[in-house]
């Protein structure tokens, strides 16, 4: 099992962050949501959430539902508002630690989309 703060050799997905764009008229008086790539794509490591990943990482907090845990290089911009593109699937960031606050390491703790 990967740790919460996996190596950058672990870090065997390739993905894009993305954020909320402007919302597009949708042409029947509602909008639609358009999302903004976060360049560059990063190299993650991607794990399972357990119940102890999650005490790890989570503790004190309440969490609704959680799937993954991913291990990214920092970058500004990554909110609970981000999205991640991995392989066709979609994981929405619900959780955002900065390791230490060294803006070196984030561990993501993301819920997947089943479309």
């Amino acid at each position: 099992m990967l740790s919460p703060t996996a190596s950058v050799y672990a870090r065997q997905k390739r993905v894009m962050f993305q954020n909320p764009g402007p919302p597009v008229p949708d042409g029947r008086g509602g909008y639609t949501q358009t999302w903004t790539d976060v360049p560059p794509s990063a190299d993650v490591a991607i794990m399972q959430a357990t119940v102890n990943a999650l005490e790890r990482i989570a503790a004190g907090t309440v969490l609704s539902t959680a799937t993954h845990i991913v291990t990214a290089p920092y970058r500004a911009g990554i909110s609970t508002k981000t999205r991640i593109l991995v392989d066709g699937r979609v994981l929405n960031v619900t959780s955002v630690q900065d390791v230490e606050e060294r803006h070196v390491t984030l561990v993501l703790v993301c819920a997947e989309v089943v479309q």
